[in-house]
């Protein structure tokens, strides 16, 4: 059997030293090219996640509304409407919810940048969960290959 070892990524905090320095260097791109700065700079994805949790609550309240308004008229299309902005809400939701609550799988480990891995919670080793499917696939191979 060949012996491997995988690149897993670990998210370590920063110490106080090292913040500082980024703040400072965070300071003196703003101060170098304030336009670049204003590019690269991204917002809390969490509050955007939230935001579009709220949007997609709101589309499913609508689109109830409009499915009921369907059927007290005899308006068949209005009410496959209705379900169709209902049903596109609730997909907002639940494509947002883990971002937006900070929210991690059950059995999942972090992946880079805190986000969690690709793993579903129950199958295979947790070290085959936290590497992605190309990794895996190759060690797959190779261990066919050994046999």
């Amino acid at each position: 059997m060949a012996c491997s070892t995988a690149h897993l990524e670990v998210d370590v905090p920063l110490s106080e030293h090292e913040q500082r320095l980024l703040e400072q260097i965070e300071r003196a791109l703003v101060d170098d090219d304030p336009k670049f700065a204003s590019t690269v700079r991204t917002g809390d994805r969490r509050q955007k996640a939230r935001r579009k949790v709220q949007v997609g609550i709101g589309l499913v309240v609508v689109g109830l509304a409009v499915v009921l308004g369907g059927a007290v008229l005899p308006q068949v299309l209005v009410g496959v409407a209705g379900f169709l902005v209902a049903f596109g809400g609730a997909a907002l939701v639940v494509l947002n919810y883990k971002n937006a609550t900070g929210a991690v799988e059950a059995g999942a480990a972090p992946g880079p940048a805190g986000r969690p891995g690709p793993g579903r919670g129950g199958k295979g080793s947790s070290k085959a969960r936290r590497q992605p499917l190309k990794n895996r696939l190759e060690e797959r191979f190779r261990r066919r290959y050994d046999q």
